[in-house]
């Protein structure tokens, strides 16, 4: 199953068996019958790598399914010239020299007979079982995945139903994509890129997320053949060139054998070469390649303590490069992958990437959830992990679940295919726990949103902020992986959610949910397109309160004025319409509010951002929110205060102060005291819980002048204990 094995002019890998010629298997094919007690020539190769896996498999029902296929296709010819049988033949040898068990193989044979002949699902199922039939049913409605770009969306929604029930469907589909791309060139140019197009976009990221790397790497590389034909042909003269005179990673790896027999650890050494995309990528990453970059050492061991005990003697006995170390082991991939990479210094100063791991996570690494033999069957010793675990059945991870979860809300087909392709392009995924102790599977880059919509579902519409490690949160908050996460959530389950929780939306869960709702409830968004900074979902801004822990703040963590101080001009979790007066954008007239994360007040230097709906919200130019929207190709508009013009307008403007202090009785009434005898009112006000004595207050203020907001801050400095007053950079309570 090497990716190589796509060009002849490749470096040949390492095989335990030749590469079959399928021409010669379809003449077999047609031989006509044999003994009984012996398989036909054409489905003994098959056999032979089946048994190989699984030395104790019944082989009757794959010559009964062969029969049957070979009947059923017999006379019908692929565009290639060849007998059709040759298509199943080769597709079900691919999936089981991966290791597939009986009944995935017994499927493929026969998965392109209920399409293309006579014969019926009915009919599959009384011979072979229901188990076959189903998968047989769900690799078909698979099949028109390659007529036409219009179908593919409906296609692809169809194949993640499939997959979802059962992965071997997938597997399947896999293993038919790769032969007809190791024979696509009998088709069109403009054929061949478009099915090589939906290959990268989406085959490609599913065999990745299923751990079939060996499938992967070789589709990737047909792929790159088709659409850089130029960079492809670079890469494989680049490869042919390096395999003349001496290899320097031989020379490493007798190094590491004899280090590692006489450390006593029985280990394999293997020198594994980079696949054409492989050393493609490093060339781009590094510029000009170095002698060791066409491959890798591969180091296999019998137990995961021999890995470590590996690395030990590696960077004991050689000069590591600390960079390069990764465990995979301790952290697997949320692909099923694990591994131990490393990289160490040879003799001459030639530097060698080691991968380290067990005959088994080889296994599971080259062939995924196809390794795992029947993830189905009920066996006495397998134990029964919690159903609520993401990750308790390994061939239905968390990114499936969550995939077949949204596809059923994603009405729109073009919705649908765009998200499924932004999702797969997520190639890292974290593991966030909740307070209950069970875990949530979420792609890098998730924030509290999609956290809420991950554990709740709709629910999560009424979601007002979060606790993350024990501290109060914004739903922005990007989560990162080993985070224990609390979502706090409203009483009045009326309350939706705001557009701007579409921006830090990463999962389509989160976000077909949000627009969703946003689409039922128009309302929400105010009269004159109005909708709430995208960096506070309280919408604290001059629309609305200021940031506390989420859009209408937690409840127990609010704090009441003191007695006989100002009190609020408007009540936690409301949304005011007021535009954002003193402020001047460029461009077409739209609504304008100044942002709750940063809350400028003149002089600051401004800049705006425009939003859904068309509005414009006004940050301080180097508030953080404004370089996220910039990443995600916001473009900012420039913005000014309206005096900047000549203009006299300084009407009262709102600002979110930050007071760090030492704990101590009174403080609190002090510090709203200082804040009332500067003629500020207090819109809301946050404490956080003391953390090593300190204590800190944020509090949204209303001052009726900007040029006030100085005087106030040192009135702040001055209450005893307050030893910092400064301007919220972030949303409130973010710690």
């Amino acid at each position: 199953m090497s990716a190589e094995a796509a060009d002849p002019a490749a470096v040949p890998r390492r095989r335990s068996r030749p590469r079959i010629d399928l021409r010669r298997l379809g003449r077999v094919a047609l031989l006509g019958p044999v003994p009984r007690d012996r398989l036909p020539a054409a489905i003994s190769h098959v056999a032979d790598a089946h048994r190989a896996h699984h030395p104790d498999a019944d082989l009757a029902i794959l010559h009964r399914a062969y029969v049957l296929a070979e009947s059923s296709h017999r006379g019908q010819m692929r565009k290639s010239g060849e007998p059709y049988i040759t298509h199943p033949l080769a597709v079900t040898l691919i999936l089981a020299e991966l290791g597939a068990e009986t009944t995935t193989l017994t499927a493929s044979l026969l998965h392109d007979t209920v399409e293309d002949t006579e014969v019926t699902l009915d009919q599959v199922g009384e011979q072979f079982g229901e188990e076959v039939r189903y998968l047989v049913d769900g690799v078909t409605k698979l099949e028109k995945v390659d007529y036409g770009a219009a179908a593919e969306p409906e296609t692809f929604r169809k194949m993640l139903v499939a997959t979802g029930n059962d992965v071997r469907v997938m597997s399947i589909k896999l293993a038919d994509r790769l032969h007809n791309m190791r024979t696509l060139t009998v088709m069109r140019p403009e054929k061949q890129a478009r099915i090589a197009k939906v290959t990268r976009d989406v085959l490609i990221p599913l065999a990745e997320r299923l751990g079939v790397q060996a499938l992967k790497t070789e589709l990737e590389d047909l792929v790159f053949a088709i659409l850089d034909p130029e960079g492809h042909e670079e890469t494989r003269a680049l490869i042919a060139g390096a395999t003349g005179g001496e290899d320097p990673l031989s020379a490493i790896a007798d190094n590491v054998r004899t280090t590692l027999r006489e450390a006593g650890i029985s280990a394999e050494v293997l020198i594994r070469p980079r696949h054409f995309v492989s050393v493609h990528r490093v060339r781009r990453k590094r510029g000009e390649l170095r002698p060791t970059d066409f491959g890798r050492l591969l180091v296999l061991v019998a137990e995961d303590a021999d890995c470590y005990a590996v690395l030990g003697e590696l960077h004991t006995c050689f000069t590591p490069v600390v960079s390069e170390f990764k465990d995979f082991i301790a952290a697997p991939k949320f692909n099923l992958y694990q591994s131990l990479h490393t990289a160490v210094v040879g003799p001459g100063g030639a530097v060698a990437e080691v991968l380290i791991r067990t005959h088994r996570m080889h296994k599971v690494a080259e062939a995924g959830v196809v390794a795992l033999g029947n993830p189905y069957a009920q066996g006495p010793a397998a134990p029964q992990a919690e159903p609520s675990d993401e990750r308790a059945d390994p061939t239905r991870p968390g990114w499936l679940s969550r995939l077949l979860d949204w596809q059923e809300s994603a009405t729109d087909p073009d919705t649908f295919w765009t998200t499924l392709r932004a999702d797969l392009a997520q190639d890292r995924e974290i593991t966030v726990f909740r307070t209950d102790g069970r875990t949530l599977g979420l792609p890098a880059g998730a924030s509290c949103v999609d956290a809420a919509y991950a554990q709740h579902g709709e629910r999560a519409h009424a979601c007002i902020g979060a606790r993350v490690n024990g501290r109060l949160a914004t739903l922005s908050t990007v989560l990162s992986d080993g985070d224990t996460v609390q979502l706090l959530l409203a009483q009045d389950t009326a309350s939706g959610p705001s557009p701007e929780w579409l921006d830090h939306a990463r999962t389509p869960a989160a976000r077909i949910a949000i627009s969703g709702w946003l689409t039922a409830h128009p309302e929400a968004v105010g009269p004159e397109g109005g909708v709430f900074d995208p960096s506070c979902p309280e919408g604290a801004d001059s629309d609305g309160p200021a940031p506390g822990a989420g859009r209408a703040g937690g409840a127990e963590d609010r704090t009441e004025p003191a007695a006989g101080g100002p009190q609020p001009a408007a009540s936690a979790g409301t949304r005011s319409r007021a535009g954002a007066a003193g402020v001047v954008v460029d461009g077409p007239d739209s609504p304008t509010r100044l942002a709750g994360c940063c809350t400028p007040v003149p002089p600051d230097a401004v800049v705006g951002i425009v939003v859904r709906g068309g509005a414009v919200t006004v940050h301080r130019r180097e508030c953080p929110a404004v370089a996220r929207m910039r990443e995600i190709g916001r473009a900012p508009v420039a913005a000014r205060w309206r005096d900047e013009d000549g203009g006299s307008d300084t009407a009262g403007c709102r600002v979110t102060l930050v007071a760090e202090s030492f704990g101590r009785p009174r403080l609190l009434a002090d510090l709203t005291e200082a804040i009332a005898t500067a003629d500020a009112a207090i819109v809301s006000a946050t404490v956080e819980p003391p953390s090593e004595q300190r204590v800190r207050h944020t509090y949204t203020l209303q001052l009726p002048d900007a040029a006030g907001l100085p005087a106030l801050m040192r009135a702040m400095r001055e209450v005893a204990g307050v030893y910092d007053v400064s301007r919220a950079q972030h949303p409130a309570a973010t710690g």
